[in-house]
């Protein structure tokens, strides 16, 4: 019996042995193959601790940069800008192409007059004639003159009081002369001017037809483009740049849009001068093949 429990005991020594001669080639093993990692983390931490209070005084200091935040951003605008637009006209130039008439959709619950000014003004700058602004509910519509003042105010404030050179204009569908010799024209729409202004034009052909001024067969597009009042005297528009994370463009202008370049932007809210210009270089570098 105590032989027995002497061999047991033997093999229970041999195979705790092995386990411990195994155990000791596998850490071996790991140990050289992670050598090479230790050390650089071991280095590493000790770099970062060697240069901390010289990272922390830079990034405390007088030169450390911050993102700016919205009240920041104005004032980076302007100096992008550069006075009287200097860096806008140099911008533009580097464009192969540009926008004749941009729609800026606003597909957001909130509404900022400041940045859609802003908008506006950049648009104006870069040397683009027609600007249209739109959101479903009509607000901008309403309050057209306080978007009015916002885009004067934001002319001094961007463009260095360089207003004369950056004249603007709402669009006034009884004055189509004095829209068409305005350099920059703003045009404020709703949902009203979309299908509505389509069945608007229809009616009034129909009208015509009814008194006999015109034939059915009269109808094509230039008829009926000239049947609508919300565009009238503008040309249809090359870009749109719709704001908000409806991927839609809530009923604006379905009619004119049909060869619109779209452009998608998270918010029209502290949009910055880098994101607008990328999106007309976005517009610059797409191939429009007018359905062909």
């Amino acid at each position: 019996m105590s032989a027995a429990y002497e061999l047991l005991w033997r093999l229970l020594h041999v195979l705790l042995s092995l386990q411990r001669a195994l155990a000791a080639w596998l850490r071996a093993c790991f140990f050289r193959g992670r050598r090479g990692r230790w050390r650089w983390r071991a280095a590493s931490a000790f770099s970062r601790a060697l240069l901390a209070p010289a990272a922390a005084a830079v990034a405390n200091g007088p030169f450390a940069f911050r993102r700016p935040g919205a009240a920041g951003r104005k004032a980076a605008a302007a100096a992008a800008l550069g006075g009287a637009g200097a860096r806008a006209r140099k911008d533009a130039k580097s464009l192969q192409k540009l926008p004749g008439h941009v729609g800026l959709v606003v597909a957001e619950e909130e509404q900022s007059y400041a940045d859609v000014a802003g908008l506006v003004v950049w648009c104006m700058a870069v040397g683009i004639s027609y600007v249209s602004v739109y959101d479903h509910d009509g607000i901008f519509k309403r309050n057209n003159s306080k978007l009015m003042d916002e885009i004067l105010k934001q002319q001094q404030e961007l463009l260095n009081l360089d207003c004369s050179k950056y004249p603007v204009k709402f669009a006034n569908q009884d004055e189509t002369d004095q829209v068409l010799k305005c350099q920059s024209t703003l045009n404020v729409l709703s949902s009203e001017d979309g299908k509505t202004d389509i069945v608007r034009a229809a009616q009034k052909f129909c009208h015509l037809v009814a008194q006999k001024q015109k034939k059915c067969t009269d109808l094509d597009m230039n008829v009926l483009e000239n049947l609508l009042s919300s565009t009238n005297g503008f040309p249809d528009p090359d870009l749109i740049l719709k704001f908000g994370p409806v991927d839609s463009v809530l009923g604006f202008l379905p009619w004119q849009i049909r060869l619109t370049e779209i452009v998608s932007l998270p918010s029209h809210v502290n949009v910055s001068y880098e994101e607008f210009f990328s999106a007309l270089c976005h517009y610059a570098d797409c191939d429009q093949r007018v359905g062909k």
